[in-house]
């Protein structure tokens, strides 16, 4: 099985709402976030490319990319960081973590991950998101889990259900019957940083 998500740029309008939702299914901590909408052209968000009047706007949604050959997984000298032998998806073991951010370093995918330096904060003193979130904890490295906890009821990650544009595709890569199979049979797309070789799971259809 290798799990994973194409995402349709024609249709993304970057509203933010997949990251959103991705916050709260995950109680992740205040000013963290796993998934970012970014522009395609601009340093800032919602900033287009090209020169008044020829301007083009293009939005990116960008997490962890769940490799098929994690450099991350490669360097962590505790395990970690490992791929899950039965659904592909990229994990992290807070438990084992012990802050060396070694994942952070080798991979080439910019800002997917984060580093809790300190006690993770909230904006407000209650929980949200799934019962089964493993807790956060102090000095440990976080990102995108496609959210497994959600995987293992056999549901779809939180940034589907709420997409207003049905932007986000999940399934199977190794079932050729599967939506996100046939998508980049039938669609061209691009990954992020293919000559790195790790082979993304994430496939964005232009």
């Amino acid at each position: 099985m290798h799990y994973g998500m194409a995402i349709d740029l024609k249709r993304c309008i970057g509203c933010h709402t997949c990251a959103m939702a991705c916050k709260v299914a995950n109680n992740i901590p205040e000013d963290v976030w796993w998934n970012r909408i970014l522009t395609d052209g601009g340093d800032t968000i919602d900033t287009p490319r090209g020169e008044y009047p020829n301007l083009s706007m293009r939005f990116m949604a960008v997490s962890c990319q769940h490799c098929e050959n994690p450099a991350c997984v490669k360097v962590c000298p505790v395990g970690a960081t490992y791929k899950d032998a039965e659904t592909g998806i990229v994990r992290q073991d807070y438990d084992k973590c012990i802050g060396c951010r070694m994942c952070m370093a080798a991979c080439p995918y910019t800002g997917v991950r984060s580093f809790n330096w300190e006690e993770p904060k909230y904006a407000v003193d209650a929980s949200f998101g799934d019962a089964d979130v493993p807790k956060h904890q102090k000095h440990v490295v976080e990102k995108c889990t496609f959210c497994y906890q959600r995987i293992a009821r056999d549901e779809d990650p939180a940034c589907m259900e709420l997409c207003p544009g049905r932007a986000r595709f999940w399934g199977d890569f190794d079932d050729p019957d599967s939506e996100v199979s046939r998508l980049i049979r039938e669609r061209e797309y691009m990954q992020l940083l293919p000559d790195r070789g790790t082979s993304p799971s994430v496939y964005y259809l232009v």
